[in-house]
This record gives C-alpha cells, sequence and structure tokens, in this order.
C-alpha cells in the first residue's frame, strides 16, 4: 500500500450525492489546501478525460490521487483523504485486515446503491435538486429559479 510522500492528495468526488457531499464538507473543514485538494466530477467543467479516466469510471468508485501521481481508489482514497484531514485514526479500520472484507463488501454495496439516494437531503441545500437531476448550486448568489 502506497505510503504519503507527496501531499497534497486529490479527492475527486461526485458532488450530485447527498452523502458523499456530507463527507466532503466534514472533510473541508478539518483538512488544509497543503493536505487535501477536493474535486467535484460533477462539476460542468470537469474534464475526467484529462486524468484518463471516464466520469462513469469515476462515479463508480472514489478517487484519489497523491502530488506523485500515485492513484488509490475506494476504500484506501478514503483512509488516505481522512489522513489528510487528520482524522486517520477514525479511518484506522480500514486498513484492519480482518475487518478490511467485511468494509469493502459495505463499500461495493453503498457504491451500487448511491445512484438511488438522489432523494436524500443534500446539505448545499434542497434547490440543487429538482425531480431527479441534480445541479451544482449557483456560487455567485444568482440563484436560477424556475
Amino acid at each position: 500500500m502506497h505510503h504519503p510522500t507527496a501531499w497534497p492528495l486529490t479527492l475527486y468526488y461526485d458532488g450530485s450525492c447527498p452523502l458523499c457531499a456530507r463527507e466532503i464538507r466534514a472533510l473541508r473543514r478539518r483538512a488544509s489546501p497543503q493536505r487535501l485538494q477536493l474535486v467535484d466530477i460533477d462539476a460542468a467543467d470537469f474534464d475526467p478525460a484529462s486524468l484518463g479516466f471516464s466520469r462513469s469510471q469515476l462515479q463508480q468508485r472514489l478517487h484519489a490521487r497523491f502530488a506523485d501521481g500515485q492513484w488509490v481508489s475506494g476504500l484506501d482514497a478514503t483512509f488516505w483523504s481522512w489522513c489528510a484531514a487528520g482524522l486517520g485514526r477514525w479511518a484506522a479500520p480500514l486498513r484492519w485486515p480482518l475487518l478490511r472484507p467485511l468494509l469493502e463488501l459495505g463499500y461495493r454495496l453503498f457504491c451500487r446503491l448511491r445512484p438511488f439516494l438522489h432523494w436524500l437531503p443534500h446539505p448545499d441545500g434542497a434547490a440543487r435538486c429538482r425531480t431527479a437531476t441534480c445541479e451544482l448550486p449557483d456560487r455567485t448568489g444568482n440563484a436560477d429559479r424556475d
């Protein structure tokens, strides 16, 4: 397993996912930009091809890349992003050998169910989601209302 030698870690997350957005909000409050960069793959200007991935590949599993180019994904991306935010002791169970297979199974189940969780409250507010389609919040303060 890769040990961080080159911070920051860049975490590629799906901002349209309510549960993911809550975790990112917590990480953003705790992590410095020197340790953790956060990139929303749901942003209109995000280009997954520049990373060598499709949007679909990035949506299927959490991905992160260290400054030295080393990629981690899934539970490892979660573990290292929590470490970058100073929460390594809370993420330590993700590395425990006896618990890891069960957590990996749970993670795979979450990844399959995640697209169906759009109805959950989003931390950016209910205005973000209309019907089953989510849009990024207007960062200028000029909300587009229908």
